[in-house]
């Protein structure tokens, strides 16, 4: 909990997150017990894995994203059954609604699972089963967004991505649109632009992470929303070294999904006070507050709203304007966006 005034404000706000990784929510406590129900032997010859405590502990100290992916991709090689991924989701789902998300767009990594033989139809089953549980318990609202991974080969991704498992997912109406993550430093957006074109062909919304990492950031940050046609862009954080290119982004109205605490935990800031909030806002650059990975990262969604705050000292306007853009921007329909917005106005009169 932060130490502002506003932190009864901050935790009413009706929240969107977009940008989450279902599998970065795996908290060590459940990564273990995950690992002792499915017979999975963690590394011996790591000290971090001696118990919950100290890998948790171990997280506090990425060097970078790299160091942080060796561990993120050793646990989710705990995930193998159905019931794996509905629990995973369900968890992150309670801790979300508990944080005041109304919302939520999910991604989820196939690629990590295929590869590991398990079948695309378990992890969509087991947290698509998470999402209705928790709309049901909670009211929250999701969306699952399929992200490939920009370190493998690209014909991976276009194998994975024209497979009738993901094919039949898509006819159906099982994920919403699909993103692209993991090591952004040599591995530009245009490598997958084909894949993208055709994805938007079939009627999915797009989105790629750029601007995060590397002296390239805010080019492939402009390559995603001019080029490819990406309808927002996660992170996007380095186009703040781009004056003309911000004019751009806020004239075209895309959303830039940050992520703060993320943000200083891979080490592209040296804290909180370094993400761009300020700036973003001043020259008209929409965004959401996101918590990425937030089981490795240090703090989920309020954790995130509670360390901008304390770096920035918003005004209650600017964090109303902040949440009115997460909600225009997220990609669930008009219907759900002013049930949202009428949620915010409560708000806004309830804290006048």
């Amino acid at each position: 909990m932060c130490h502002s005034p506003l932190h009864p404000f901050l935790h009413a706000l009706p929240k969107c997150e977009h940008h989450i990784h279902i599998e970065g929510s795996l908290q060590p406590s459940t990564l273990f017990t995950l690992a002792a129900r499915n017979n999975i032997s963690l590394p011996t010859n790591d000290s971090a894995f001696s118990s919950a405590t100290t890998l948790l502990a171990r997280y506090d100290h990425f060097t970078d994203l790299d160091d942080f992916l060796h561990y993120y991709y050793l646990g989710m090689s705990c995930l193998i059954t159905q019931a794996d991924f509905h629990d995973l989701g369900y968890t992150y789902l309670q801790k979300a609604h508990a944080d005041g998300v109304v919302h939520t767009e999910i991604f989820f990594d196939p690629q990590a699972h295929v590869s590991r033989g398990v079948t695309f139809d378990t992890v969509i089953a087991g947290l698509r089963e998470a999402c209705e549980k928790a709309e049901k318990d909670f009211g929250i609202t999701s969306l699952l967004i399929c992200c490939f991974l920009r370190h493998a080969p690209v014909v991976e991704a276009e194998e994975l991505y024209h497979s009738e498992a993901v094919q039949k997912a898509v006819r159906e109406g099982r994920i919403t649109g699909i993103g692209l993550d993991s090591s952004e430093a040599g591995f530009p957006p245009e490598l997958f632009a084909h894949l993208w074109a055709e994805a938007q062909a079939q009627g999915l919304r797009v989105t790629m992470h750029a601007g995060e990492e590397g002296p390239t950031g805010a080019q492939n940050v402009a390559t995603a929303l001019f080029n490819i046609g990406c309808e927002r862009v996660d992170h996007g954080r380095l186009i703040v070294h781009d004056e003309a290119l911000m004019r751009r982004v806020a004239e075209k109205g895309s959303l830039l999904t940050l992520c703060p605490l993320s943000n200083v935990a891979l080490r592209g800031v040296k804290s909180v006070a370094g993400v761009p909030v300020k700036k973003f806002l001043e020259m008209g650059v929409k965004f959401s507050i996101n918590s990425d990975d937030p089981a490795y990262f240090g703090g989920f969604i309020l954790d995130n709203y509670c360390a901008v705050q304390e770096a920035h000292g918003l005004e209650k306007k600017e964090w109303i304007e902040i949440c009115r853009s997460a909600i225009e921007g997220s990609w669930c329909g008009r219907a759900r966006k002013d049930e949202m917005v009428r949620l915010l106005e409560e708000v806004e009169r309830r804290f006048a």
